[in-house]
């Protein structure tokens, strides 16, 4: 009979375990997730105008934790001065109202896509030009309700952003563009954003940019006060370095050649004034519509940049190559003129002592034939002694003068002097924009 009893209560306790398990088997947990969400949020038990209580059910103001997720950086535009990205931005924050049962951990949390169901932080970016939310092909959005009332909120947005930039150091600089976040209308007695612990933003493993490298970021908070109140607030700083390559081949290089090029005049012959004109106005003109185009991919600012710098002294450069044919032009030509000129005044002055000698003669005729001859023998020396020179110039006449020796000495000098201050400058910028420490940048 003890026997019999034995093998009745294990039959009884195992028909319970299969029951148990039977009914656990037609569980439907999403019918369960249902009933949730309407326990939860149904009628007059959730009100989304209302925030949540502080930390530990205070009356504390409510945390919202923020952390990113930089999917791409698509452009920064110089002349704009904005930069436009796509990110992930989340917020995470407690509302113990939404409380649930998670049926022994079966539910791990309840999914939402409608966020007016819920109360949200009124964050807003307030360094926004313009946004838009993802739509394809469902609203790229998501609410995960935790069952200790933990909410998080996840959203994928574009955002053209303002980045003011300072372009003094342009194209050797590094630019700073931030992105910030602050509360529109809860003042810090009510709503506090922090960043999430650990690694508050994250970007995109090989983000490649065109013209500028991401070098690192820093995140930092940025709270405002203003005669409503303080308003808590969020800021990543992201430090671009501009690319330096693409500026070395499209503009320093070939305004190099185009001085280099210039200074070919240097070497023509002074004569050749169709050659040197030519060259010169042509590098000229060169130089100037380099300058136009680079200009015209930067904004109007009122202050100096490293590329205006370059180019005004090329320019300069160019325009000085230029200004020395002119000046060689007029040297040879005022050389030449004055050889004429000197030429002339000897002929005439040669006409004048024979003109004399002539006179003198003939009034010593009506003297005696002794002091007669006499005479004529010292006028015949006095005639010929200036002839001695006239020769000598006329051997020494086809050799240049001093005056275009001048002009050519003046070519000289210039295909010395110009590369070496050409090259002093050059040590002078390079050192000046290069070595520049970081925090003259």
């Amino acid at each position: 009979m003890g026997t019999g009893h034995f093998f009745w209560v294990i039959f009884y306790f195992a028909s319970l375990c299969s029951a148990s398990l039977a009914n656990n088997a037609k569980i439907n947990f999403r019918e369960k997730e249902k009933k949730v969400l309407d326990q939860i949020l149904g009628a007059g038990k959730y009100d989304a105008r209302i925030r949540p209580s502080g930390l530990n059910g205070t009356d504390g103001p409510a945390i919202v934790r923020i952390n990113l997720f930089v999917r791409s950086i698509m452009t920064i535009s110089d002349i704009k001065m904005e930069y436009s990205v796509q990110l992930t931005f989340r917020e995470q924050w407690t509302d113990e109202r939404l409380k649930f049962d998670d049926i022994q951990g079966r539910l791990k949390y309840l999914t939402l896509t409608e966020a007016n169901r819920v109360w949200m932080p009124d964050l807003f970016f307030s360094n926004e030009k313009e946004g838009h939310f993802h739509n394809i092909i469902m609203p790229n959005v998501y609410i995960r309700i935790f069952p200790n009332g933990s909410v998080l909120y996840s959203i994928r947005i574009s955002l053209t952003l303002a980045c003011p930039m300072n372009l003094k150091l342009y194209p050797l600089d590094r630019q700073i563009c931030s992105l910030r976040m602050a509360s529109y209308g809860w003042t810090t007695n009510d709503l506090v954003f922090l960043w999430k612990e650990g690694d508050p933003v994250q970007v995109v493993k090989n983000l490649h940019l065109p013209r500028f490298t991401l070098e690192k970021f820093l995140t930092d908070y940025c709270n405002s006060k203003t005669n409503t109140g303080e308003y808590s607030c969020l800021k990543v700083d992201l430090l671009f370095k501009r690319e330096f390559s693409y500026y070395l081949i499209q503009i320093y290089i070939p305004c190099c050649m185009l001085v280099i090029v210039s200074w070919v005049s240097f070497w023509l012959d002074q004569g050749a004034v169709p050659a040197r004109v030519s060259l010169g106005v042509t590098t000229l003109l060169t130089m100037a519509t380099q300058t136009s185009g680079i200009n015209a991919s930067l904004p109007p600012v009122s202050y100096t940049k490293a590329i205006d710098v370059w180019t005004g002294v090329c320019l300069t450069f160019v325009f000085g190559a230029l200004l020395e044919f002119a000046l060689v032009n007029y040297a040879s030509r005022s050389g030449s003129n004055k050889a004429n000129m000197h030429k002339e005044n000897m002929k005439k002055k040669r006409r004048d002592l024979e003109q004399a000698s002539i006179d003198a003669a003939s009034d010593l005729l009506d003297t005696d034939s002794n002091a007669t001859f006499a005479m004529l023998r010292q006028c015949e020396v006095h005639m010929q002694a200036p002839k001695r020179p006239n020769c000598c110039k006329t051997w020494l006449s086809k050799f240049p003068t001093r005056q275009c020796s001048r002009s050519k000495r003046i070519d000289v000098i210039s295909r010395i002097t110009f590369p070496l201050v050409f090259a002093l400058f050059n040590l002078v910028y390079w050192s000046t924009y290069l070595f520049r420490d970081e925090e003259d940048e």
